[in-house]
């Protein structure tokens, strides 16, 4: 990055630190009070993200007479789940080939479990009418790189042998629908992915949660859980909640059970939002259809329109800052964006006179296999589900259903795959877990570099089942 050179920085001039979805929205819901006293339910969700929403939802459907109360430390929505690019994937593993080096034996039913639920999110759309602007467009993955064509062409073989309908597209088919130079081929799933608006799914799944009763207090950050027999005391510094059972949707804040702590890392992630293109520049680019896009390095874009014909740009940097601390101002980056607007204009120069209007950040709840994990504790009245590392907008449905398969004691074909029955390797202390993703993060910015290639510490890594790769 030449700061000499101001164009892209011209182009950040306005752009203000605000999340675009969250940018006064109408449908926005109204807040609900604290936690005060002492509240009883049958099912106690921590975090009202996806995750929980999802837990909430899904466990009134199955038992419509269960009483369930969501508490959050802050408003529903307000972490990862508010503020991701709307990218609702199928892949319950992080991508299909992440999902088939963790679990060869199993990628056939995970791409299939992957894609019902996708089916099965749609439904609860419009069962409850949730406005969220949800486009099932498809995804299209770029090479930017002959060695990340040579990928892709692999993974669209062994997908298409399982069943899936995927298609490979030469530069030039491409570009005739997106054009951009870098563009070398990509691969299309039609219907692996869908577009949504995230805070607006946010407000949806909790409209749809109160219809069927379901209690929700904000503001009340649980400061700890006590096993007391047949039921567990969720505190908050107001109140207390009587529960038979709890599930624990934290995401990236220190989980409630110790010994989870471990195998998470919290990852900042960075977006800009441009104006709403003219006709004329979403000419120059032949963006004509609605297909949500990401590039295929080891540090990869992501990027999508938006429902006013903005482009939304995030991805690449993933900061991760010493003793994994969460703080608002970690959210202001100046050099991540300015990298980000730089590498938009050399995707697209044919916009550079478009400018940023939002630039926001959010935290990444990362573990060693790239995709979640679940566990229990207390006896099995406590569960809890973590690591989706970035790609949870669905698989967070997922996680919710097989949580309460383990909290209600049924056996079902998610609870018996090795995906749920087994933990990730857990990170290191400190200091030795900063040194290893700071040379990990070194080590993929030099594959990327040299034609993939990757040097002796990610070989070492993949031998031990890291296989540390976005």
């Amino acid at each position: 990055m030449n700061p000499a050179d101001a164009t892209f920085l011209r182009q950040l001039a306005h752009a203000q630190p605000e999340v675009w979805w969250l940018d006064s929205d109408p449908l926005e819901t109204d807040p609900f009070p604290a936690l005060v006293g002492e509240v009883t339910a049958d099912l106690c969700v921590v975090g009202g993200g996806y995750t929980g929403l999802w837990t909430a939802l899904l466990a009134k459907e199955r038992h419509p007479q269960r009483r369930v109360v969501i508490v959050e430390q802050l408003e529903t929505g307000a972490g990862a789940s508010g503020r991701n690019g709307g990218f609702c994937s199928a892949s319950l593993t992080h991508g299909f080939r992440n999902g088939r080096r963790r679990f060869p034996t199993e990628i056939a039913a995970l791409e299939r479990m992957g894609r019902e639920n996708l089916d099965a999110i749609e439904a609860t759309i419009t069962k409850y009418n949730i406005e969220c602007d949800w486009e099932r467009s498809g995804e299209l993955r770029v090479a930017t790189e002959e060695w990340q064509m040579r990928e892709l062409l692999e993974e669209a073989e062994l997908r298409n042998q399982m069943g899936d309908e995927v298609e490979i597209l030469s530069a030039e088919q491409v570009r005739e629908r997106v054009n951009s130079p870098t563009y070398v081929g990509g691969l299309f799933d039609p219907d692996g992915t869908a577009l949504i608006d995230p805070a607006r799914l946010v407000w949806g799944l909790e409209r749809a949660c109160r219809s069927l009763g379901v209690e929700i207090f904000e503001h009340s950050r649980v400061e700890s859980l006590v096993d007391a027999g047949d039921v567990m005391h969720v505190h908050t510094a107001y109140g207390r909640i009587v529960a038979k059972r709890v599930a624990l949707a934290t995401n990236v804040f220190p989980s409630l059970v110790r010994r989870a702590r471990k195998y998470v890392l919290p990852v900042y992630d960075y977006q800009l939002a441009t104006e709403p293109l003219t006709p004329e520049q979403r000419t120059a680019i032949n963006w004509a259809g609605r297909e949500g896009l990401s590039d295929s390095g080891n540090q990869f874009h992501y990027y999508r329109l938006t429902t006013d014909g903005a482009i939304l740009w995030g991805g690449f940097d993933a900061i991760y800052n010493f003793r994994g601390k969460v703080r608002q101002e970690y959210e202001a980056n100046p050099e991540v964006y300015a990298r980000l607007a730089e590498h938009f204009n050399q995707t697209f120069p044919q916009l550079s006179d478009v400018k940023f209007t939002h630039s926001w950040a959010g935290v990444i709840d990362t573990c060693t296999r790239f995709s979640a994990f679940w566990g229990m504790a207390h006896r099995k009245k406590v569960a809890y589900v973590l690591g989706f590392t970035g790609l949870g907008v669905a698989a967070t449905r997922f996680g919710a259903l097989t949580m309460l398969d383990l909290l209600d004691g049924h056996t079902t074909e998610r609870t018996q795959l090795k995906m749920v029955r087994r933990r990730p390797l857990p990170f290191p202390p400190e200091p030795f877990r900063w040194i290893i993703f700071t040379l990990t993060h070194w080590s993929l910015v030099r594959a990327d570099a040299h034609q993939g290639r990757r040097n002796l510490w990610l070989r070492l890594t993949d031998a031990l089942g890291l296989g540390f790769d976005s």
